[in-house]
C-alpha cells in the first residue's frame, strides 16, 4: 500500500520537480557564467571598495601595483603596501596570492582555499606614543549604545570563530614572511621562512630576532571540521619569549606547547569549543610569583569552553593535569546585567603523593621532597555578585583520609616550633639578628610566665577563635573578600595567628604569590596533623612577633616601652601592646612627648576592652579599660615629635599583598575590623581612627605627610 503511494506521489510530482530542478541550475549557470565574464570588472569594483573603506574608515593607504585572476577562483596581487595617513609603511606584500572554494562562496561564505605569499614585510613601529598601528584599537565611532546592549557574545564568537576557521587556507605556500616590532625601549622579529599547509599537514620554520632562535609549527589542520593539532616548539632550545622580560619582567619559557581544537560550533543557545592545551617543562619566574623558577614538568588541561548570550564559562567536565594529580574547575564569568564571578575547584579523593610531587619545582621550596601516605581531596566554591558583595559565598576545605600521614619532611621540618630554635627576623630582605627561641635567651619567657592581660588582648584583636579553629576562618576571609571588593583595594585580610606564625617562623619575607600559597599548606599541615599544640605555638608566636623597631618578642617589648616583666603587665599596657601588632614600626606615634597615649587611642582601648569584657576576660572598666594610667618609659619620651600624625595604624600591615603582579596592590590586613565582626557579627568599624580635634584639614594634611616623610 505505501509503496504505491509513493509511485503515485512521485508520478505527480515528478514533472514539477524536474522543471523546478533545471530552472535553478540554469540560473545558477548563468549567473556563473555572467559573473565569470564579468569576474574582473566584479573584482576591480571589490578592490576598490576596500581601499576606499580602508581610507575612510582606518585612515589607511592602500597602494597595488597590479591584481587579477589568474585561475577560476584565485586572484593574484603584486606589490601591495598598506601606510598609514602620516605614519611608518606597515605592510609590503610583493606576491600575493588567493584562492576561494566556490561552494561556499555561492551560499555566501568566504572560505579560502589556497594561499601563496613571497617575500611580504609587515612593520609594526611605535614611537612615544604614536605607532602605525593604533587604528586596530579605535572604537567604532558607529556603534551605538542599543547596539553594545545588544551584543550577544555566543553570536560573536561563533562569527569570529567561523571566520578565522575559514581563513585557514586548505593549501598553504608562504615564503619569507617577515613580521617585526619596534618602540623606543624593544625590538624583535618573526621571520616565516616557510610555513606550508598540504593535504591538510602543517610545517613552518620561524626565525627569531635574527638567529638568535628557530622555532618551528607542526601538526594538522582541518578547518573545515573545526579541527586543529597545531605544536610550537625550539630547534636544540626552549622557546623563550624576551620581549616578557624586557616589558613586565615576567621569564617564560617551555620546551613544547600543543594546542587542539576537537570541536568548535553553536550548541543550542550557547557556543561551545572543546580542546586541550599542554605544555612540557614551563619555566615561569616573576619577583611577584615566586622569588625563584618555576618549573612545570608537565602539565594539560582538557577544557570544554561555553559562551552564552551573556557569559564566558569553563565548563565543570574539563579536567586540569599535573602530573598524575587531577583536578575539575569551573569558572564562568557573567557580564550583564550584573557582573557576577564563579568558580569552583574540586580535586576529587587522589592519592596525597601523587599531589605533592605535582607541585612545579620551586613553587614550595619547604614541601620538596616530602613523603607522605593516604589520600587528600579538595573542593572550593567561590560566588561574587558586584552588585551584592556583602553575600558573597567563599567554602574552602582540603580533607584526608583516615590513613594520611607524614612519613618525612621536605627541606623544612614543621615540629622544629617544638624545641628551642633560631629565628632570624628578615626587614627589607636582609637578616636583622638570630634570637634564641628557648630557656637560653634571658628575654625568652615561657606562657605561663606571661601576663593574661596581654595574652587575652592579644587574642581579642588579632585571632579570637585562635584555640578552636584549624588555621584558618573562613567567614573571615569571606568578609575580607567583600570589603576588599568593595573598597577596590587589599584593605583588609583573614590571618589567623596560625598564619603568622608559619609566615615568621617558615618561610622568607619575600611578598609572593607562592610565599602565600606554601603558607596555607603548611598551616594546614601542622593544624590538621597537629605537628605541634596550640598553646606550644602561642607562645612561640609571642616571643617572635615584631612589636617595634628592632624588638621582637613580648620579653622585649614589656621592657621596652614600660621597663616591665611581661608577667606584671596590667589591662592598659596590653591593649596598647596588641595595638602595635599589625604595624609595630609605627608604634611611637601613639605617644604623646610627656608619655601619655594620643586621645584617639580611647576608642581603641574601649572597644577591646569592651570586647573582652563580653567575652568575661576582665572586668567592667568606666575609665577605659587602663588607658589614662599607661606611660612610655621616660627614655623613650625624647624620641616623640609633637607634629606626628594621629593615625590608628591597627589594620594596617607593613606587608605588601600577594595579591600583585603590577598585578596586585598594597597590603593592608584588618585586625580590629575582623576580630570585632567575629564576636559581634556586627557591621565593621571605621578602618581608620584619626584625632581631628581642634585641627584643620590643611593641619592634618600637613602632619599626613610628615609622618610619611618620618616612616621612609
Amino acid at each position: 500500500m505505501k509503496k504505491n503511494l509513493k509511485k503515485i506521489v512521485y508520478k505527480k510530482y515528478k514533472k514539477p520537480l524536474i522543471i523546478t530542478s533545471s530552472i535553478l541550475l540554469l540560473i545558477i549557470l548563468t549567473g556563473g557564467s555572467i559573473a565569470f565574464f564579468k569576474r574582473e570588472a566584479l573584482l576591480k569594483a571589490m578592490v576598490d571598495k576596500a581601499v576606499a573603506k580602508s581610507k575612510s574608515k582606518y585612515n589607511l593607504n592602500v597602494y597595488i601595483d597590479n591584481y587579477g585572476f589568474s585561475g577560476l577562483s584565485t586572484v593574484k596581487f603584486e606589490n601591495v603596501s598598506v601606510i598609514p595617513e602620516n605614519r611608518d609603511r606597515l605592510a609590503f606584500i610583493k606576491n600575493f596570492e588567493v584562492g576561494v572554494a566556490i561552494i561556499p562562496l555561492i551560499f555566501g561564505d568566504v572560505k579560502i582555499d589556497e594561499l601563496a605569499i613571497d617575500d611580504a614585510n609587515i612593520s609594526l613601529i611605535k614611537k612615544d606614543s604614536l605607532s602605525n598601528y593604533d587604528f586596530l584599537f579605535r572604537k567604532d565611532k558607529e556603534e551605538t549604545k542599543d547596539e553594545k546592549a545588544a551584543i550577544d557574545l555566543s553570536e560573536i564568537a561563533n562569527r569570529l570563530i567561523k571566520q578565522a576557521l575559514n581563513k585557514i587556507p586548505d593549501e598553504m605556500n608562504i615564503n619569507e614572511f617577515l613580521l617585526t616590532y619596534q618602540s623606543d625601549t624593544t625590538k624583535f622579529s618573526f621571520l616565516a621562512k616557510t610555513a606550508t599547509i598540504d593535504g591538510g599537514d602543517v610545517n613552518s620554520t620561524i626565525i627569531v630576532n635574527g638567529n638568535e632562535a628557530t622555532w618551528h609549527i607542526t601538526g594538522t589542520a582541518d578547518p573545515s571540521d573545526e579541527q586543529l593539532d597545531l605544536s610550537l616548539f625550539a630547534d636544540k632550545k626552549k622557546v623563550e619569549f624576551p620581549y616578557l622580560y624586557e616589558k613586565f619582567g615576567l621569564k617564560l619559557n617551555f620546551d613544547t606547547v600543543r594546542t587542539v581544537l576537537t570541536n568548535a560550533g553553536q550548541s543550542g543557545d550557547e557556543f561551545e569549543m572543546s580542546g586541550s592545551w599542554s605544555v612540557k617543562n614551563l619555566l615561569i619566574n616573576h619577583p611577584r610569583l615566586a622569588s625563584n623558577d618555576i618549573m612545570v614538568k608537565s602539565g594539560m588541561i582538557d577544557a570544554k569552553v561555553l559562551i552564552g548570550s551573556n557569559y564566558v564559562a569553563l565548563d565543570s567536565s574539563s579536567v586540569v593535569y599535573l602530573g598524575k594529580a587531577e583536578i575539575n574547575p569551573f569558572i564562568k564569568y557573567t557580564i550583564k546585567p550584573n557582573k557576577i564571578y564563579e568558580m569552583q575547584l574540586h580535586a576529587f579523593d587522589q592519592d596525597a603523593q601523587a599531589i605533592f610531587d605535582a607541585f612545579p619545582v620551586g613553587l614550595f621550596e619547604s614541601l620538596e621532597g616530602i613523603k607522605v601516605q593516604g589520600k587528600l581531596r579538595y573542593d572550593l566554591n567561590f560566588y561574587l555578585n558586584s552588585k551584592k558583595p556583602n553575600d558573597v559565598i567563599f567554602n574552602s576545605s582540603l580533607s584526608k583520609s583516615d590513613d594520611f600521614d607524614i612519613l618525612k619532611f621536605g627541606k623544612t621540618d614543621f615540629q622544629k616550633i617544638n624545641s628551642t630554635f633560631i629565628y632570624t627576623p628578615f626587614e627589607k630582605g636582609k637578616p636583622m639578628r638570630n634570637i634564641v627561641i628557648g630557656p637560653s635567651n634571658p628575654n625568652y619567657v615561657p606562657i605561663e610566665q606571661i601576663s593574661s592581660n596581654i595574652k587575652n588582648a592579644l587574642l581579642t584583636s588579632e585571632d579570637p577563635s585562635f584555640f578552636s579553629h584549624k588555621g584558618f576562618v573562613e567567614e573571615s576571609i569571606r568578609q575580607s573578600i567583600a570589603t576588599n571588593f568593595i573598597a577596590k583595594s587589599f584593605k583588609r585580610g583573614g590571618s589567623t595567628i596560625s598564619m603568622q606564625l608559619v609566615k615568621n617562623v617558615y618561610l622568607s619575607r619575600q611578598k609572593t604569590l607562592a610565599r602565600k600559597m606554601e603558607e596555607i599548606l603548611i598551616v594546614w599541615l601542622i593544624e590538621n596533623q597537629k605537628l605541634s599544640s596550640k598553646t606550644r605555638m602561642f607562645e612561640v608566636y609571642l616571643n617572635i612577633i615584631e612589636w617595634g623597631r628592632n624588638v621582637y618578642g613580648i620579653g622585649e617589648a614589656a621592657n621596652y616601652y614600660f621597663s616591665k616583666h611581661p608577667s606584671q603587665l596590667n589591662i592598659g599596657e596590653a591593649i596598647y601592646l596588641a595595638h602595635i601588632v599589625p604595624k609595630p614600626k609605627s608604634s611611637l606615634y601613639a605617644w604623646q612627648s610627656d608619655g601619655a597615649l594620643k586621645p584617639y587611642m580611647i576608642k581603641y582601648f574601649n572597644l577591646i576592652g569592651g570586647i573582652m569584657t563580653r567575652r568575661g576576660l576582665i572586668s567592667n572598666d568606666s575609665s577605659s579599660y587602663g588607658y589614662y594610667g599607661v606611660r612610655l618609659r621616660e627614655s623613650l619620651r625624647q624620641q616623640i615629635n609633637p607634629s606626628d600624625l594621629i593615625i590608628d595604624s591597627l589594620i594596617e600591615e607593613e606587608e605588601s599583598s600577594f595579591f600583585n603582579l603590577n598585578i596586585f596592590k598594597s597590603n593592608k590586613r584588618d585586625s580590629l575590623e575582623r576580630r570585632e565582626s567575629q564576636l559581634q557579627k556586627s557591621n565593621p568599624i571605621p578602618t581608620k581612627i584619626i584625632d581631628t580635634t581642634n585641627k584643620s584639614a590643611k593641619q592634618i594634611r600637613i602632619e599626613r605627610r610628615q609622618r610619611r616623610r618620618n616612616n621612609d
